[in-house]
């Protein structure tokens, strides 16, 4: 009787219907669509349901608050001149203004930031009662960590991330995390779940990205310090965006234990959290209060160093530094504003009398080609299985996953027409290797990775023998919303940096001006290489005018004191012998 039923026919349903499958689509769509509204959702009633104090307008005392460095909020705090919860609602109460302009914020976590203020912060530490702005990666217990995917959300983490216990032992108090793009691979800040993140001086264009919620939010004056991640320039890119400081860390410098990411187990070119800062005073404080915490203490993958005061006084009193000057990689030329930023800070060394040298390093273009490689050496497979149906990619990952899936041989005929078609050698080099790797690649390139490594050492140690580096943070100040689909790859500047591991920082110089900073009128983007060319595509002075303009200073690997000792001369010497960047006046 078994075989009997086995052998008779299967009757198939017939097909859906246009209208049907339309009905399917939108069933596949729904998981998504009610994720993002009611994460959303969820965001706009916590704000609205703070207390009054939040909603009010700036008071003198709020004024004096917002004024003060964060070393000496503390001070207050200790001297229990200041209350943590004033503090905690004065910078709430602004950083609700800045996420209305810019959508920067995605958990508002005010409300439990008050309880924290009262109960689980140690008020004797180096932070004490300072609010402390978090990358939306980073892990609060009783929070979503969902870094722009929906699949993400609803599932709050029971307790702290190890970063987040290090900030309340050192008296810190977590107040709101900040937005990103889905797949934290660009310079943009968009997602279906939190939506677009807009910059300060202009919502026409990104704040940045990754961590581009964070240079909104500082930006604006919502708070004074935060923490983000950085794996090609992800909080080097929104402090020259949106004009505020930041400090790339070396691997192991920083904790990294307690967060949520687009890509666990990439460590080809590995991501480091770091922190940024409204002004280059708080940024040092912050980043020397974090370490005397003994974060290796707390996660193992923290290298036992501690805060070298010796560095920094050594570095403060050098009467002549050697620098030398990286004006472009090889790739993309530094857009007229760029360079602009970059002269003035020379100019105002040189009137200190420092030795400045023009510099030929190892090829960038070359390092650029390695990081490409590894960073994405899984085929784009990892930062992409998260997405549920409907859920939109970022514009420039979404180039990149495209590139990755053509097929082999069509890839090989595309990149053969690039390069002796086009005469494209800069593009054509960077699609021939672009697919997925298996182990036995994935050595090669990790072992080209360390020998272009050694490669630099050498040449700074025996051949520039340079105190630090001045190099643009980016080819361009900040691209339209979107505009990553195009300038995707142009990320030279920064991703170096990243494969290298070295310490880096951004100050920012002075903003885009219309007049001063117009491309030459014989210039033509035809003739540009295809990285160049999606980087120019979106250079408009006019359109970018009053943009901020950063510069970044370089150190070798582990040498954050110095490069922050470097970038408090520079500053002083901008100050000195031309202007100070003035920050955005809180409203």
């Amino acid at each position: 009787m078994g075989r009997e039923a086995a052998s008779q026919p299967i009757e198939l349903l017939p097909p859906p219907s246009s209208s049907a499958r339309h009905i399917l689509n939108l069933l596949y769509l729904i998981p998504a669509l009610n994720a993002s509204q009611r994460k959303q959702l969820e965001r706009a009633t916590t704000i609205a349901n703070l207390p009054a104090p939040y909603h009010a307008s700036l008071s003198d005392g709020d004024r004096d608050t917002l004024s003060k460095p964060v070393e000496e909020l503390v001070q207050d705090v200790h001297k229990q001149i200041l209350k943590p919860i004033d503090i905690l609602r004065t910078y709430g109460k602004v950083a609700i203004k800045a996420h209305a302009k810019t959508n920067c914020l995605t958990e508002v976590m005010l409300p439990a930031a008050e309880r924290w203020a009262n109960s689980e912060v140690n008020l004797n530490g180096p932070l004490a009662g300072i609010p402390i702005s978090l990358k939306d990666t980073i892990a609060v217990g009783g929070f979503d960590v969902s870094v722009g995917y929906s699949c993400n959300t609803g599932k709050p983490y029971a307790q702290d991330g190890i970063m987040v216990k290090i900030l309340k032992d050192a008296g810190a108090i977590p107040y709101v995390k900040t937005n990103i793009p889905v797949t934290l691979l660009s310079f943009e800040s968009t997602n279906d779940v939190w939506g677009r993140c807009t910059n300060p001086h202009n919502s026409k264009y990104s704040p940045g990205g990754s961590t581009g919620g964070e240079g909104a939010l500082l930006a604006f004056g919502g708070g004074r310090i935060g923490i983000g991640s950085d794996v090609a320039g992800s909080v080097r890119a929104p402090a020259h965006f949106s004009g505020i400081y930041s400090l790339r860390c070396s691997t192991g410098r920083w904790p990294k234990m307690g967060m949520n990411t687009s890509m666990p187990g990439q460590e080809g070119i590995p991501s480091v959290f770091s922190p940024m800062a409204r002004t280059l005073p708080d940024l040092v404080y912050f980043s020397q209060s974090m370490i005397s915490m003994k974060p290796w203490e707390y996660d193992h993958s923290v290298h036992p160093i501690a805060w070298r005061s010796a560095v920094t006084q050594e570095t403060k009193e050098k009467v002549k530094f050697k620098i030398g000057v990286m004006r472009r990689d090889g790739v993309v030329e530094p857009s007229p504003a760029c360079a602009r930023a970059l002269e003035l800070v020379i100019s105002a060394l040189r009137s200190e009398d420092h030795e400045i040298v023009d510099l030929d390093p190892p090829s960038p273009y070359e390092a650029l080609v390695i990081a490409s490689n590894l960073l994405n050496s899984d085929g784009c497979r990892t930062f992409r299985s998260p997405f549920r149906t409907g859920e939109r990619n970022d514009s420039g990952a979404a180039r990149m996953t495209f590139y990755m899936n053509l097929p082999r041989p069509v890839k090989y005929l595309y990149y053969l027409w690039v390069k002796y078609v086009r005469k494209d050698a800069i593009w054509a080099g960077l699609l021939v290797s672009f697919h997925e790797k298996s182990a036995f690649e994935q050595w090669k390139w990790v072992a080209k990775r360390e020998a272009y490594k050694a490669r630099w050492h050498s040449w700074w140690q025996n051949e520039a023998k340079i105190d630090f580096m001045l190099t643009p943070p980016n080819a361009t100040p900040a691209v339209p919303h979107d505009g990553m689909k195009d300038a995707v790859s142009s990320c030279g500047y920064t991703f170096l940096f990243n494969l290298l591991d070295y310490s880096c920082g951004i100050i920012p110089v002075t903003h885009v001006d219309k007049a001063s900073d117009q491309l030459p009128s014989d210039f033509q983007t035809r003739s540009l290489n295809g990285v160049a060319k999606g980087a120019y595509k979106h250079y408009d002075a006019a359109a970018m005018h009053g943009l901020p303009v950063a510069v970044q200073v370089v150190g070798q690997r582990l040498q954050e004191e110095k490069v922050l000792a470097v970038m408090e001369r520079v500053e002083a010497a901008l100050e000195k012998h031309s202007s100070k960047y003035q920050v955005l006046e809180i409203v």
